[in-house]
C-alpha cells in the first residue's frame, strides 16, 4: 500500500469540504454494512447450518463466537499499527477483498471444520475495517461533531444486521444457505475498488484543534503501555465489553430464540428481528450520538453518563421480551430494548478516539475491540450456546430462555461501569493532547 497519501508533511492535503467528508462517511458506512452482513448472516441461518453439517449449538455458539473472533481480535492490532502509519483507505480495501472472498468460500463447506476455516478468514480480513476507518474519520470530523459522525457510521452495525436477516432469511428459505454466503460475499467485491479509487488520506490529527505539525509513529509496547495507564479507556472499555457479552449473546441467539419458543419460520424471523434491529438500532446509534455531542460541551462526562443511563433503562425491556409467552408484547418490548441498546455505540467509540493522541487512534480502536469482541462476541455467543446444552436435560427447548435471561442479567453490570468511566473523563481527555513517542 506504500505511504499514505498526503499523510507526510503538514499541509500536504488540501482542506476537504463538508460535502466531501460526508462522502467518506457514506462510502465507510456502506462497507461497514457488508462488514456486519457478512460477520451476522450466520446467525439467521444456525439451525439449517446445524442440521446439514449435523453439529451441536456448543458448536454453532463456537462458530459465531471464537472461531471467528479469536482471528478477528489477534489480528486487529498489528492491522491497527500499520494502519497508524500506513494508508488507512488502502487497508480497509485490503480487508473488504478478503473478507468478502472468504464469505463466499463459506457457502463451499462441507463440514464443520471447514465452514470454521472460512469463518477465521472473514475475522481475519474484518479486522482490517473499524479501527481505519475510526482513525480515518476522526480526521474527517473535529471534536465537536465526531460522536454524531461516528455514531452515523456505526449504523452500519443495525442496518447490517438487519439486511443480513432479512435477506439471509429469504434467500435461504428459497435457495438454501449456501446461496446466502455465496451472494454476500461477491457482492462486497467491487466496493473495495471504489475505497481504494475514490477515499483520499489525510494526515494524522487534520482535524483537531490547533495547527497542524508532522506526527510520528509510536511503537508497540508504548503504545500498549499508554492506554492500559489510561484509567478512562479502561473503564470505558471493561463497560463496552460487558455490554457486548449480553448484545452479541442475545442478538446471535435472538432468531434462534423466536424459533424455539414461538414457533416461528426461519423467513418470518428473518423480518421480525431485521426491522427493529435496522431501524431502532439505527435510530439509537445516531440518537445517542448526537445527545453525546450536544450534551459533551457542557459537560464531557456526559459521553458516559449517557451510557450508563441508557445501559440501565433497557433492563426490564430485555426481560420482557425473553419472559413473556405473549409474542405481540414481547416484541413490543424487544423495540425500546434495541433502541436503548445502540445508543452508547456513538458515545463510546468518539470518547475512545478522544483520549488518544492521532497516532495512536486506530491502535486504540483495535484494543478496544480486542478486549470487547473476545469477551462479546467470543464469550456471549458460546456462553448461550453451552447453557443450553447444559440446561437442555431439564428444560428441553426452553433451556435457551434462561440461557438469554442470565446473558442480560451480566450486562446490566455494564451502567455501573460507564458511570463510573465518566468520573475522570474531563481530565483525562484534556490531557490525551500530549503525543507519545517511542
Amino acid at each position: 500500500m506504500g505511504q499514505p497519501d498526503g499523510a507526510g508533511e503538514a499541509g500536504d492535503t488540501p482542506e476537504v469540504s463538508r460535502g466531501y467528508a460526508h462522502y467518506v462517511l457514506a462510502i465507510l458506512f456502506l462497507v461497514y454494512v457488508f462488514n456486519f452482513i457478512d460477520r451476522q448472516v450466520l446467525s439467521i441461518l444456525l439451525e439449517p447450518i446445524k442440521e446439514d453439517l449435523g453439529v451441536s449449538d456448543t458448536f454453532m455458539g463456537f462458530l459465531t463466537g471464537f472461531a471467528f473472533v479469536f482471528f478477528y481480535t489477534f489480528a486487529g492490532i498489528p492491522i491497527a499499527g500499520w494502519a497508524d502509519r500506513g494508508s488507512r483507505r488502502g487497508i480497509i480495501a485490503l480487508g473488504l477483498l478478503v473478507w468478502s472472498s472468504m464469505t463466499a468460500l463459506s457457502g463451499m463447506a462441507r463440514s464443520g471444520f471447514q465452514l470454521a476455516l472460512a469463518r477465521i478468514g472473514v475475522g481475519v480480513g474484518e479486522a482490517a475495517g473499524t479501527p481505519p476507518a475510526h482513525s480515518l474519520l476522526s480526521d474527517y470530523f473535529p471534536p465537536e461533531r465526531r460522536a454524531t459522525a461516528l455514531a452515523l457510521y456505526a449504523m452500519g452495525i443495525y442496518v447490517g444486521v438487519a439486511a443480513a436477516f432479512m435477506g439471509g432469511s429469504w434467500v435461504g428459505s428459497h435457495f438454501g444457505w449456501r446461496t446466502v454466503f455465496w451472494g454476500v460475499g461477491l457482492i462486497g467485491l467491487p466496493l473495495a475498488l471504489i475505497v481504494r479509487l475514490t477515499v483520499r488520506e489525510l494526515p494524522r490529527g487534520h482535524s483537531d484543534p490547533g495547527p497542524r505539525q508532522p506526527i510520528a509513529p509510536v511503537a508497540f509496547r508504548p503504545a500498549i503501555a499508554t492506554l492500559v495507564r489510561n484509567r478512562s479507556f479502561v473503564w470505558v472499555v471493561l463497560g463496552t465489553s460487558i455490554q457486548s457479552l449480553s448484545g452479541y449473546g442475545i442478538m446471535t441467539w435472538g432468531p434462534t430464540f423466536l424459533i424455539r419458543q414461538h414457533d416461528l419460520p426461519l423467513l418470518e424471523v428473518g423480518f421480525t428481528l431485521g426491522i427493529p434491529i435496522g431501524l431502532m438500532g439505527a435510530l439509537g446509534v445516531w440518537l445517542g450520538g448526537w445527545l453525546a455531542d450536544r450534551m459533551g460541551q457542557r459537560d464531557a462526562r456526559w459521553y458516559m453518563w449517557l451510557p450508563a443511563l441508557e445501559t440501565a433503562l433497557l433492563i426490564p425491556f430485555a426481560l420482557a421480551f425473553i419472559l413473556l409467552d405473549d409474542l405481540f408484547w414481547a416484541l413490543a418490548a424487544f423495540y425500546p430494548f434495541y433502541l436503548l441498546g445502540a445508543m452508547y455505540v456513538g458515545p463510546m467509540h468518539s470518547t475512545i478516539q478522544g483520549l488518544v493522541a492521532p497516532n495512536l487512534r486506530a491502535r486504540a480502536s483495535a484494543v478496544n475491540l480486542f478486549v470487547v469482541n473476545m469477551i462479546g462476541l467470543g464469550v456471549g455467543p458460546l456462553l448461550i450456546g453451552f447453557l443450553n446444552d447444559t440446561f437442555a436435560e431439564r428444560w428441553g427447548a426452553g433451556a435457551i430462555r434462561y440461557s438469554m435471561l442470565t446473558a442480560a442479567l451480566i450486562g446490566a453490570l455494564s451502567s455501573g461501569v460507564f458511570w463510573r468511566a465518566g468520573r475522570g473523563l474531563r481530565e483525562d481527555l484534556e490531557s490525551a493532547q500530549s503525543v507519545p513517542t517511542d
